[in-house]
């Protein structure tokens, strides 16, 4: 009995301790919710992006003056590429759990074969890759306005990616806690965009009290946009040394967060 068991037992596939195939399925699966809706989701930040930049630059002009070395609109420029694109990461990976739970096919994810390290990193690295791409079309762009150039683009990838997937992380552990869309408005209206705009985006940090100035060290928004934008204008308005070490590190305590979250069923068991 045994015997024929064996031997007509089918569609049994061992994976090993990873199962790529799974992985690199969801992944595909969460790249084409975005590319599929490419108006809105590539587009729209870009003209946000755009219309900031036209508003500051109208309203302020040339009175702004030269900030570190540079005009004001080429300081401006890599800040608002790099605040879309940590804005679009948390947005991803947010919606992606959260329209799963609402929509009542999470089921289809908690089923498949697949750990909470394939499910957490599919989804987050998903965020990661429409992260870059906006920001791969907002550069693009924002070349043929400002006077940008490439200084140091490790510095530049360095940047997106590790805040990209610290960002998409948090949004990952948002969407595992939020029941319903007002939640997510809450912590990207009361959390996320205030740290956006309270890193260094409009300004060099050292126009902000002694007091703000060191909150502002610990801020991961601030290290993010000021290695972002060191690589296209060469100078750094904080300690890059330390930027470069607290990203990583805020990355692997983000994803490990959501990784235990989602193993232990937080907020996602039937």
């Amino acid at each position: 009995m045994v015997e024929i068991q064996k031997k007509y037992k089918i569609n049994v596939k061992k994976f090993g301790i990873i199962n790529f195939t799974g992985f690199i399925s969801l992944y595909l699966r969460e790249c084409s919710r975005f590319f599929v809706v490419w108006a809105q989701t590539l587009l729209s930040p870009l003209v946000s992006s755009l219309l900031f930049l036209s508003v500051l630059s109208l309203a302020l002009g040339n009175e702004r003056g030269e900030v570190l070395g540079n005009s004001f609109i080429v300081f401006l420029a890599p800040g608002l590429i790099i605040q879309s694109m940590m804005l679009q990461s948390f947005s991803h990976s947010t919606s992606s759990l959260m329209i799963s739970k609402m929509q009542g096919n999470i089921v289809d994810i908690l089923y498949a074969p697949l750990s909470a390290l394939e499910v957490s990193m599919s989804i987050i690295l998903a965020a990661v890759t429409r992260s870059i791409v906006i920001g791969i079309v907002s550069t693009t762009v924002f070349f043929f306005i400002v006077d940008l150039n490439i200084t140091n683009f490790i510095y530049i990838f360095y940047a997106a990616f590790f805040g990209s997937f610290f960002i998409g992380s948090l949004g990952f552990i948002t969407g595992l806690w939020a029941t319903k869309f007002d939640h997510t408005a809450t912590i990207t209206n009361f959390i996320i965009t205030p740290l956006a705009f309270l890193s260094g985006v409009f300004y060099t940090i050292d126009r902000l009290p002694l007091f703000f100035q060191s909150i502002s060290y610990f801020n991961p928004f601030f290290h993010i946009i000021n290695i972002f934008r060191y690589g296209f204008l060469g100078v750094s308005d904080g300690d890059m040394f330390f930027g470069m070490i607290y990203l990583p590190i805020l990355s692997l305590i983000g994803w490990f967060a959501a990784f235990m979250l989602y193993k232990n069923g937080y907020k996602i068991k039937t």
